[in-house]
Formats: structure tokens, sequence, C-alpha cells
């Protein structure tokens, strides 16, 4: 009898317990996708196996770069296409120029100041091997730059929305350079355009007949889309830019990473839906694969990519903000200079864009490795902003301490 009654407890219990397990798996992780965890779990690993067995690393992830960089990446480039679209569609934050000017004009800047700084410096120090590597501090990091300023700024604060909204300009200004300036190899400019056309009047189709699944556009469209840009010499990791355009949106933005009371069911909506999980997956073995660096491998290119972008972007975008304000344009009141310079130092995070630029800038090998060992160091962004804001709290008006315990201990 005492079996039976156990028996009878687990048939009962079971699914319960199953639910929880679950629910837990969950709350874990959404906590490890909101946070970048996976990734983050990667560039450590990556770190300390590239140190400790380098010839181990190099065995497990040589295999890996092709499937990771040049298929997986597609849909981490795919995702930011979609930030891209409902932010510029009617309604989105960057459709009016009122709206996104300031943040646009601070990524511009926040790209052209440490490409400068970054030329500037390796002209100085005669190192005219780095020039091609310009491009790697224009980065900006959205999921960690994203976290620093969440921490910073309480959750309406304007600082957030004004970092997201540069975030992903910085994006797609970012894969017009990639495509511009960094070729996989020879070019070949009349395949790719024949190809490309060929890729978008497909989708082009798809969208006429009113195709509302985004499979036919990702497997067929795209597909032709990354051939040709293998093919003509681009990185195949941007196929999905000029196809998924062409996927039917629902035309409405919530705001970025705001989840919409009511899901929107567009293909669009629905491909963020199905990749953004095994996107956290890639970007995982992104970082293993490409994060593996012998801290040894430290030079010139290291703290000059470093510099570029702990220094380069935050004046860039500091600078550009006080231009577009001359021009006539205008951020939100409560979004004061020592909250821009908060934002600034913050979105000088490059890692994942940067290393994926390392790898486009510089041949396998040891100025490669300096330059991802930089972008991998560009995370101390995070705890200068910190400790900058931390200074600005302890300061009182004409910059006294303040100390009083009276005062109320806030958040910036």
């Amino acid at each position: 009898m005492a079996a039976e009654h156990l028996l009878f407890m687990y048939a009962i219990l079971a699914p319960v317990t199953r639910s929880r397990r679950y629910i837990r798996f969950q709350r874990g992780w959404r906590i490890a996708r909101d946070n970048s965890l996976l990734m983050v779990t990667g560039a450590v690993l990556a770190l300390i196996w590239a140190n400790r067995a380098p010839a181990s690393y190099a065995r497990f992830t040589e295999p890996l770069h092709f499937v990771v960089n040049d298929v997986g990446m597609v849909f981490f480039f795919g995702l930011a296409v979609k930030e891209i679209i409902e932010a510029t569609a009617p309604g989105g934050a960057l459709h009016s120029l009122r709206r996104g000017a300031v943040p646009v004009i601070a990524a511009v800047g926040g790209m052209v100041g440490p490409a400068l700084l970054f030329l500037a410096q390796a002209l100085m120090f005669g190192r005219h091997d780095l020039m091609g590597g310009w491009a790697i501090p224009t980065a900006t990091d959205i999921a960690f730059s994203y976290l620093v300023v969440r921490a910073l700024f309480p959750p309406t604060h304007p600082a957030i929305p004004f970092l997201l909204l540069l975030a992903i300009a910085d994006d797609a200004l970012g894969l017009i350079v990639l495509a511009a300036f960094y070729p996989a190899a020879p070019i070949r400019p009349a395949l790719v355009v024949v190809v490309i056309a060929a890729a978008c009047g497909f989708a082009w189709w798809l969208r006429r007949a009113q195709v509302n699944s985004f499979w036919p556009y990702v497997l067929g469209a795209g597909a032709v889309s990354w051939a040709g840009l293998f093919a003509g010499g681009f990185h195949p990791a941007l196929a999905l830019v000029p196809v998924l355009p062409f996927v039917p949106c629902a035309r409405r933005d919530a705001g970025i990473f705001v989840d919409p009371a009511v899901e929107p069911d567009d293909a669009l909506s629905r491909f963020d839906r199905w990749w953004s999980g095994p996107v956290e997956i890639v970007l995982f073995f992104f970082a293993l694969t490409n994060a593996g660096v012998p801290f040894g491998s430290s030079g010139a290119a290291t703290w000059i990519v470093l510099a570029s972008l702990l220094v380069g972007k935050p004046i860039g975008i500091t600078c550009s903000v006080w231009i577009a304000e001359r021009a006539g344009f205008h951020r939100a009141p409560e979004f004061t200079w020592p909250d821009v310079i908060l934002v600034a130092v913050a979105a000088g995070v490059g890692f994942t864009v940067a290393l994926f630029f390392a790898t486009a800038a510089f041949p396998a090998g040891r100025l490669q490795d300096q330059a991802k060992l930089g972008a991998l160091l560009s995370v101390s962004a995070g705890p200068i902003a910190f400790a900058i804001a931390r200074l600005r709290k302890s300061e009182g008006p004409g910059g006294r301490r303040s100390g009083s315990r009276a005062e109320p201990r806030r958040r910036l």
C-alpha cells in the first residue's frame, strides 16, 4: 500500500514539479538572455582555454569559425536589421527627424571620433600596418552598453532610449562600413549586384504574394543573398540585410527592448521571437571562437583600439551632440550634459561588433589577436562609467562632497 501511495503522490506532484522546473528554467533563461550571460560565459571560457591549452583551443575552434562567423552571425545581424526596420517605420523612434536627429548625429560622431583617433595614433607611432583597423573602435555593443546605462539611470530616464537609438544607428552605419571597406575576398561587384537583385526580387514577389511566413524569405531569398555575397567577396553574414525589409511588418514600434501589451503576429515579429533564443547561443559560440586570445599578445594594436574606444568614442559623441544642438536640434530637458557624458562613456564598450571588425580587418595572427584583446578590454568602459556616476553622486553643488545622511540615496 505504501508503494501505491507513493506512486499516486508522484503521479499528482510530478507535473507540478516539472512545471515549476520549467518556470525556473524560463526565468533563468530570461535573465541570461537579457544580460548577455551566454556571450560573457563564452568569452571567459575562450580566454581561459586559449591561455591554458592553446593547441587544444585552436583545434576545437578552427572548424567553427566559418559556421559561426559566416552562417550563425547572419541571424545576429538580421535581428539588428529588424530593430532598424521597426525604428525607422512610421511611428518608430527614428522615423521623424525631430525624434531621431540627435542620437543619429551622436552615432556618426561616435564613429568618426574613435576612427580619427585610431588613425592619428597609428600615424604617430609609425604603425602603417594598423591603418586598416580604423573601423574596429567605431562599434558600440548594444547589449553591454544597454546594461550599463540601465543600471545607471531610472527606467523612464531619456538616457536609456537615447543610448539604444544611438546603438541602432551605429549598427546600421557599421553594416555599411563592413560591406564597403572590409570585403572577405576579391570583390566581384557585377556578380553581387545581379544575385542581390535576384534575392530582393524574390523577396518582393513573396511579399506581393502575401506570404506571411518569414521562412521563405530567410531560406529562399536569404540563401540566394548569402551565396551572392559569399561568391562576390563580401561578408555573407550580411545576407539578411537586403532581404528583411521586404518581410511583412506590423509598422508599429512599442519601443526598443519593450515588450508590447499584445504581441504582434506579423512575419518580422515572428522572425524576432523565433531567432532571439538561438542567436544567444550563436553569440556564445561567437565569443568562444573569437575571444580566445593569449594575454601575452597585447601590443600597439591593443592599446590603440582601447584608447580609441574609451577616449575617442565619448569625445565624438559629446561633441556631436553639441553640434546637433547648435544646428537647432534638442535633447530632452532631463537629459543633462553630465548624463550625455555618462552615456558616451558607456557607449565605448565595443565587444561583439568590434571583435567581428577585428576578424575582418586583420588576418589571423599577431595583429588580429592584439586588436581582439583591445576590443575585449573595452568592457572596462562600464566600470569607468560607474566610477564617474559614483563621483557625481558624492559631490553636491559646486563640486563639494554632500556626505549628508539625510540626503536620500538614489540612482542617477
